[in-house]
């Protein structure tokens, strides 16, 4: 845990913890990771009330999407459980039915219907275990195939063809909430900010005359592998198997699983995207899981499939491979 705080603070370059130079910057802990919200503006009493803003918002968020902790996704996922139908909030519905085009997208690579397998594997749980499950119960999940085309919402009310089916936004939620951010902070005014939640990081304006300039965590080195000004608008979403993760035989097991052999992608360090307009922070946060999952070897296709157009991977061995559009920002 210590590792996975540190490593989110190296991403942020630009800004310290105190009210400096215009800076205003908060951190809290939501989400199981380290959160931090830095505001540019001249006074400190309009900077302050909007990170609170933001930073209620994502408790408020973190409490209704937590998967195993009583939330508005467990409750949900305990009537799948039975075999019932439950109502289900307009803003929940619309997020599942988001992450479920996305999932299609990604041809189930990104498949947030798999809770059972990453409980199964420790991963949902504010320690990881050390044991590697049994092979029958990984295959039993496998071959129930729980997808999130299995899950139907129709009139305010969600149930499942698929008992196996339990929703797992971890590789989702994060980015919402950095899309979320950035709505609050613009109602309240401001037109300059950085937000960054255990790494995945959007923009808002600039750092004074210039962008926002931050850094990639390497994935296995104290520091960072490359740095980038961010611009304004613009999302960067980094999956790696450095954050969450045990160790058994000298094999490395993360929280990234792949759905179609249950067990954690051993193919990747990492891979970070970037991506600008539209939902940047949630399609940076959802579009890194796929290419991660998909290996270096499938990054290529993978990627145009997903349109994203600008990424960094860096393979088991530590091979780098950047995409032409992002080469030429990368320092």
């Amino acid at each position: 845990m210590i590792r996975k705080l540190l490593a989110c603070l190296l991403l942020l370059v630009v800004a310290g913890c105190t009210h400096n130079d215009d800076v205003v910057t908060e951190q809290a802990y939501v989400f199981g990771t380290l959160v931090e919200v830095s505001v540019i503006d001249d006074s400190e009493s309009h900077a302050k009330p909007a990170i609170a803003a933001v930073l209620a918002r994502f408790d408020q968020l973190h409490r209704k999407l937590h998967a195993w902790q009583p939330s508005d996704l467990s409750r949900l996922n305990a009537a799948f459980a039975r075999h019932e139908h439950a109502a289900i909030d307009p803003e929940l519905a619309a997020l599942l039915t988001d992450a479920t085009a996305i999932s299609e997208q990604s041809g189930g690579l990104f498949n947030p219907a798999i809770g059972q397998l990453i409980a199964l594997w420790g991963f949902q749980s504010d320690t990881p275990q050390s044991r590697i499950p049994a092979a029958n119960e990984i295959m039993r999940r496998v071959k129930a195939a729980p997808r999130m085309s299995d899950l139907h919402i129709e009139n305010g009310i969600a149930w499942s063809d698929n008992p196996s089916l339990q929703l797992d936004l971890g590789g989702y939620a994060k980015g919402y909430a950095l899309d979320e951010s950035v709505r609050i902070l613009k109602a309240y005014g401001i037109r300059n900010a950085l937000v960054n939640i255990g790494g995945n990081l959007i923009a808002l304006g600039q750092h004074g005359d210039r962008p926002w300039r931050i850094g990639i965590q390497h994935p296995r080195q104290p520091g960072m592998l490359a740095t980038l000004d961010l611009h304004d608008g613009e999302a960067l979403g980094t999956s790696g198997d450095y954050q969450r993760f045990f160790e058994v035989g000298g094999t490395r097991y993360c929280h990234l699983i792949d759905p179609r052999t249950g067990f954690p992608a051993m193919g990747m360090q990492s891979v970070t995207v970037l991506i600008a307009g539209l939902h940047a922070g949630t399609r940076s946060d959802a579009l890194s899981k796929p290419l991660f999952i998909g290996g270096v070897e499938h990054v290529q296709d993978s990627a145009a499939r997903m349109g994203v157009s600008a990424y960094l991977a860096v393979d088991a061995g530590g091979k780098k491979t950047v995409s032409p559009a992002l080469a030429t920002r990368l320092r």
